[in-house]
């Protein structure tokens, strides 16, 4: 059973990002945008059961939960709380982290080599901003110069991600080729 080692607000408003002192991963993230994809995973269906959590992200030793904005977060805080406190930990890292969200390159990935200078500007300079805000990015496709992006955690429904950070990623792309245009999914 993790501690909770800090709770602290994200960039979101509906978000607030856990710490914690036991690791829920293995190194690979997990993300739930819907009650109904968790169903298989017994931490984020028990977060789903409390009213108003609208999506769960976790990964290693933090987890952030969005929720629709119809709650308090002092209330709502100490009911997430349970759950967390709760839940299994993990001893030993995998060496395939960050795959299931398609931040490493694939085979496939190989035939432009903009994309392995894109993969790892965001890998460098993005992604550890946004996981310390409690989300995180991943390419969905790279095709026709356009780079297809999903948000994951806080990030996912950030007004800041749509316009800030959207913008940050575009300039950040475009060192490498102008002609790219970053879009969301």
């Amino acid at each position: 059973m993790p501690k909770i080692a800090e709770i602290e607000a994200t960039p979101n408003p509906n978000a607030y990002r856990f710490t914690l002192k036991g690791r829920l991963t293995s190194g690979i993230p997990r993300s739930f945008a819907n009650k109904e994809v968790a169903v298989s995973d017994p931490l984020a269906a028990q977060l789903f059961a409390i009213a108003g959590v609208t999506n769960v992200y976790y990964v290693d030793t933090w987890i952030t939960v969005t929720q629709d904005g119809s709650r308090a977060w002092p209330e709502l805080l100490k009911e997430l709380a349970v759950p967390i406190r709760s839940a299994l930990v993990v001893e030993e890292l995998d060496a395939n982290a960050n795959q299931d969200l398609g931040m490493v390159l694939n085979e496939d990935d190989n035939s432009d080599p903009r994309l392995k200078e894109i993969y790892q500007l965001l890998n460098e300079q993005v992604r550890p901003a946004l996981m310390s805000d409690g989300g995180d990015l991943q390419i969905v496709s790279f095709n026709n110069n356009i780079l297809t992006v999903r948000y994951f955690g806080a990030c996912g429904s950030c007004p800041s991600s749509l316009s800030g950070t959207l913008n940050a990623i575009q300039n950040l792309v475009g060192t490498v080729d102008p002609e790219i245009e970053v879009v969301v999914t």
